[in-house]
């Protein structure tokens, strides 16, 4: 079974131009559970219907890469499953079951999320800002130590780092910190949103070597959104193209390459890729 479906989900959000509405006024939103690709929905006066009747299967132990234009809905996707959206129809289930608005932090402890520009405490030390979500947690201080030990080891971060601020690191090791905190708690989940889109080309080749080679000794489920169609094509196995809210295509890597669906996502792949030819 796979960790996470969505079927016949519609997600729609207030349009820039729509006030906001006076309490009481929102139209009823379904509960709906489980992280399942089906068909969800979202619906508000003056709305813009941001995800249309998507329909997903994600694949475990597997990167998912997310590509689309800006605004095609891709971020609004991650947001799904950790439970930061709340479709307005269809069913979303994690884990085989639907997710329960009731009880988020207790699904988010399973899923770890890391965002462009890490948004790391700038008043915490490396090492608070890697260990915080552990300590509310209560775990114990020799567990922390003990997990915080195996993730400095794990993305090659330097330990004598831990006692320093995030301004006080480079671009690339405050990436490598984002991730620790992300893998803390040790979540089967990984989501990643456009993580690593303001590195600079050779930091960013450095950062996805490491994140290869975590995956191959992690074997997580990951779902990767970016704007970089080169960064989806080496980081994942599966490769997701949407555009206006719509699934174009969502097959392996290979198959969306040779077999592109339609002429605009061949548009969207033959462009980077260009690009980085010349």
């Amino acid at each position: 079974m796979s960790n996470i479906s969505l079927q016949n989900v519609n997600v729609f959000y207030p349009s820039p131009a729509v006030k906001t509405r006076p309490l009481g006024a929102e139209k009823p939103l379904a509960d709906f559970p489980g992280l399942n690709s089906g068909v969800c929905s979202r619906v508000f006066d003056g709305e813009t219907q941001v995800l249309k009747n998507v329909h997903l299967e994600f694949k475990n132990h597997n990167t998912t890469a997310v590509v689309g234009p800006s605004g095609s809905g891709k971020s609004t996707l991650l947001q799904l499953i950790n439970g930061l959206v709340k479709p307005n129809s269809g069913l979303v289930t994690v884990f085989g079951k639907a997710i329960n608005y009731n009880q988020l932090p207790a699904l988010r402890k399973q899923i770890g999320y890391a965002v462009q520009g890490t948004w790391l405490f700038p008043h915490m030390t490396i090492r608070e800002n890697i260990t915080l979500l552990a300590k509310l947690e209560q775990w114990s201080a020799e567990k922390i130590e003990k997990r915080l030990n195996e993730l400095v080891d794990l993305v090659e971060l330097w330990p004598h780092l831990l006692d320093r601020y995030p301004y006080q690191l480079s671009g690339g090791q405050q990436q490598r910190v984002g991730l620790c905190r992300a893998m803390m708690l040790n979540p089967e989940i990984l989501l990643l949103d456009e993580t690593f889109g303001a590195l600079d080309p050779i930091t960013k080749h450095e950062i996805h070597e490491e994140f290869l080679r975590v995956q191959r000794v992690t074997d997580r489920t990951v779902l990767l959104v970016t704007h970089d169609v080169q960064e989806a094509m080496k980081l994942a196995k599966r490769l997701i193209v949407l555009h206006e809210g719509k699934i174009l295509q969502h097959d392996d890597v290979e198959v969306v390459l040779k077999k592109p669906a339609n002429a605009f996502v061949e548009q969207l792949l033959s462009s980077q890729l260009e690009r980085v030819s010349l």
